[in-house]
């Protein structure tokens, strides 16, 4: 009896070891799927991350770097054991070059150039919102302009604005220099109005399509003529549309390198000396690669301050999460 009894539990007792193993298995399996299944989204942000770590962080590190050295043509060679100079840079910069200048022509032409394309932008828009015969032929004339090459329009316009050239023709203002001396800031404003205006009339067209037809029907039936209609019915619909196009075309503006230096060569006018203009003067032509870091990193504060202002204004930083601080 008990011999018998002995042979039954044995294999019962061989197969706990086996039930143990394939249980600690599972959970292991299960603790695992769990943990991979929570950092999924994780795992696909990676690559986003790291093209942004190649192409954006590191290059502004170095960048960053570079403006705390004195590197210069003597000392690029052995860039690695050039001196660290700290803010000097920055000082020399602010202090000893026309930094202060350059910055205040980027932002007075950009700002100027905006303002100027806004109503243009605008009124175009409006006029090719209806359906009319040849509407699609005139708003691909519209975007003429804007898909044209700046290296384009620079040498298009630089033929414009010669002594002899078709603007002094037109206005009969013969001999006038409109690439050198005062005037050359006119004629940059001008290109780029000219280049850039079909960027706002995109935008404020993409804000009137999304007008619901019934809001322009409930319009009518109240009696609002065209001008209270445009102003209390149209323009809210562009106010997001035309202020994002606005900030995006400013910034443009301010890192137009292209325009500027293909219409008026290197050196440039004094009055058209804008912030990357110099910034490429002090780094391949007095080549202080140092200094000129430091430009360039003066310039990328100057375009953060109203991108910061504009995304506390539309508070894009909120989340969606019940409970989330704004």
């Amino acid at each position: 009896m008990s011999i018998s009894t002995g042979k039954r539990l044995r294999p019962q007792l061989d197969d706990q070891p086996d039930v143990a193993s394939a249980t600690s298995k599972a959970t292991l399996n299960g603790g695992r799927r769990g943990v991979t299944q929570r950092n999924r989204p994780l795992w696909l942000l990676a690559p986003g991350g790291m093209m942004m770590l190649l192409i954006i962080v590191i290059p502004l590190l170095i960048g960053l770097y570079i403006a705390l050295i004195d590197l210069d043509q003597y000392t690029l060679r052995q860039w690695m054991a050039t001196p660290f100079v700290g803010l000097a840079n920055f000082i020399e910069a602010i202090t000893e070059t026309s930094l202060l200048k350059a910055i205040w022509l980027s932002v007075s032409y950009s700002v100027l150039s905006t303002l100027l394309t806004v109503p243009l932008g605008v009124a175009a828009a409006a006029a090719t919102q209806n359906h009319f015969r040849g509407r699609g032929i005139v708003r691909s004339l519209f975007l003429i302009p804007y898909v044209m090459p700046a290296f384009v329009v620079a040498t298009v316009w630089q033929t414009i604005f010669q002594p002899d050239g078709i603007l002094n023709q037109v206005l009969n203002t013969q001999g006038t220099l409109w690439l050198n001396g005062p005037n050359s800031y006119w004629a940059l404003v001008i290109a780029q109005v000219w280049s850039a205006w079909p960027f706002i009339y995109l935008m404020s067209l993409a804000g009137l399509q999304s007008v619901d037809h019934e809001v322009h029907e409930a319009a009518a039936l109240d009696g609002a003529m065209w001008w209270k209609k445009l102003r209390y019915v149209v323009f809210p619909y562009l106010r997001g549309p035309v202020a994002l196009a606005c900030l995006i075309g400013t910034l443009h503006h301010i890192n137009n390198f292209t325009l500027p230096f293909v219409l008026f060569g290197v050196p440039t006018p004094i009055d058209v000396e804008v912030l990357p203009i110099l910034t490429y003067v002090t780094a391949f032509q007095s080549l202080r690669f140092g200094l000129s870091a430091a430009m360039a990193i003066v310039s990328l504060v100057l375009i953060m301050i109203p991108l910061f202002i504009y995304l506390r204004a539309v508070k894009l930083d909120t989340t969606e999460e019940p409970g989330g601080t704004k």
